[in-house]
């Protein structure tokens, strides 16, 4: 029994025509595909450091 199990589930594993692992092409994109867009890195980035600098400023100048 547990034999028959294991060759339906590779049979599905070499299936690429019923891989539910692929995403569609309808559907959104989830937000870590918006936080890897190079336009958006970069202000986070601006802003990071921005905010470092004023935390570096608070702590050793004031």
């Amino acid at each position: 029994m547990a034999r028959t199990a294991c060759v339906i589930i590779a049979r599905e594993m070499l299936d690429p025509t019923q891989s539910d692992a692929a995403p569609k092409q309808d559907e959104p994109r989830g937000c870590l595909f918006a936080l890897s867009q190079p336009p958006l890195m970069i202000f986070l980035a601006v802003i990071g450091c921005l905010l470092l600098m004023a935390s570096l400023h608070d702590l050793l100048l004031l």
